[in-house]
Order: structure tokens, then sequence, then C-alpha cells
């Protein structure tokens, strides 16, 4: 199954963080998921860094290469196609990044991996602490 991460989970997922569930840990590490990351994730992360507002345990640029190559991380680009549904998004989630996240997942059929309940808003489906929802 392909899997679509969000930021938390992506970041939780690499740095080994309890905050991370056990169901969808479990759901990225299966190596018969294929696990796809948006340039919105890494972009927000690259965003947090610049502003103070996060920290990784080493300088971002080699952090994100090796973590994406050593977990088979696939970049899901952003099309067209994605941004098309933007512009008819209803306003549940006000986040640009999580909005790219949700759009993405809707053109290309895949659940996402996030804790934020307000996905549960749009017609994706969500994989968390429960079967996915």
């Amino acid at each position: 199954m392909r899997l679509l991460l969000d930021t938390h989970s992506l970041l939780w997922f690499l740095l080994d963080d309890p905050q991370l569930p056990r169901l969808a840990r479990m759901a990225i590490a299966d190596g018969g998921n294929q696990v796809e990351v948006s340039p919105a994730t890494y972009w927000e992360i690259a965003i947090k860094i610049s502003l103070g507002k996060y920290e990784l345990p080493e300088p971002y640029g080699p952090f994100m290469e090796r973590e994406l190559t050593v977990n088979a991380m696939r970049i899901l680009p952003i099309l067209p196609r994605h941004t098309a549904v933007l512009t008819d998004l209803p306003f549940y989630h006000r986040d640009p990044f999580d909005r790219l996240i949700i759009a993405q997942a809707m053109v290309e059929g895949t659940p996402v991996v996030s804790g934020d309940d307000l996905f549960d808003e749009y017609p994706v489906r969500r994989i968390w602490k429960q079967a996915m929802s």
C-alpha cells in the first residue's frame, strides 16, 4: 500500500519519537508499503528550522538526504492535478502545507499517516492509532 506522511509523522518516525503511535510506526516501517513524502513536508521542516521553531540533531541537508534514502521514502512530486484540487478544497484545515498534503492524498487515493483529526473532514483515509479511518 502507498502511504503519504505528514510532517510530524515523518519527523517522529525518523527521530524514533515515542509520540508516534505503534500502528503508524508499523505502517511506515512495513517494507511492503511504499512510503511517500510531499515536498510540502520537507519544505515546512526547513521553514520551521529557519524561523528557529524547530531543531534537528544535525544539519538539515545531510539529515534529510540520508534519512529519506535509508528509509526508502519516495518523494511525491507536486503536480498541477494536485494543486487544482486546492482551488475548491473547503477550508476545514487552514494550514497550507497540510492542505497540499490532503490534496495530494485525494488525487492519488493514498492514505495519510497523520495525527491531525482535521484530515478526517476531507475524503482521505488516515492511519494513526486505530485502523484506517
